[in-house]
């Protein structure tokens, strides 16, 4: 049977959803302003091609997907499809500023049959960048999200490696068109098994970037800080989707 394609939302970033909302708190879109400059630029970016080929149901089914496509200005649009040995084991892609240019990037997880999950990055031509893989299959990352998050004028990228077992939150700077890993803290998480959603995302309340997730045992939301070396951790309120949805809004 072939698989069953799930609904792409009309909305890229639904309230707590698989295509959740936080993600718009988590890669901010105000960057599309200032993209005129440029030639050719991503546009907007989907997932296509569903396929069953990677069974590990985490986000709650066995479908995943096989092509991602960007819609790029003054360009043909692009399709990038995977071998069959990987996916895009994802919610929906994300738009963000990588390189500080003024163009958008697309920030994506894919998962290798038998490495597990990475993030990799991708422009209008095709891939710029990726981190290694986890190293086993049906291991998997949950994004929190982008931004400068050490006012070093350079964007990190964090997300909870192994959400289920590891609960490391992982934070990597994009440099020179690689990422490089430059913090990590374990004890902290964003996702349960099954889960069409992620529990987490940035937020800046006025003192600069502060990433927001749950601790591991899922009873306190957490508000993390990078401040260039390490990652600083405080809790904020007991944990529910309602406090965590307060915390991101700063109330």
């Amino acid at each position: 049977m072939p698989a069953q394609a799930r609904r792409q939302p009309k909305v890229a970033w639904h309230a707590f959803a698989r295509r959740a909302w936080q993600m718009a708190r988590l890669w901010p879109l105000a960057l599309v302003a200032s993209l005129s400059v440029a030639q050719a630029e991503v546009i907007s970016a989907r997932y296509a091609d569903p396929t069953d080929r990677y069974a590990h149901g985490v986000l709650g089914d066995a479908i995943e997907w096989g092509t991602l496509e960007l819609r790029i200005k003054n360009k043909p649009r692009l399709r990038i499809i995977l071998p069959e040995t990987r996916v895009f084991e994802d919610l929906e892609p994300r738009l963000f500023d990588v390189d500080l240019d003024g163009d958008l990037e697309v920030i994506v997880i894919e998962s290798n049959a038998t490495q597990g999950a990475r993030l990799a990055i991708y422009d209008e031509n095709g891939f710029v960048a990726a981190n290694p893989y986890i190293g086993t299959r049906n291991r998997w990352l949950a994004p929190v999200g982008a931004a400068d998050l050490d006012g070093d004028g350079k964007v990190e990228i964090a997300y909870i490696d192994r959400p289920h077992l590891a609960k490391t939150l992982r934070i990597w700077r994009f440099e020179n068109g690689a990422l490089s890993e430059v913090a990590q803290k374990a004890g902290l998480t964003n996702h349960r098994i099954g889960q069409d959603f992620i529990s987490s995302g940035i937020r800046d309340c006025g003192a600069g970037p502060e990433m927001v997730t749950a601790d591991a045992n899922w009873r306190s939301v957490v508000i993390s800080r990078f401040d260039g070396r390490t990652i600083q951790s405080q809790a904020a309120d007991g944990f529910s989707q309602s406090a965590l949805a307060d915390v991101l809004a700063c109330k």
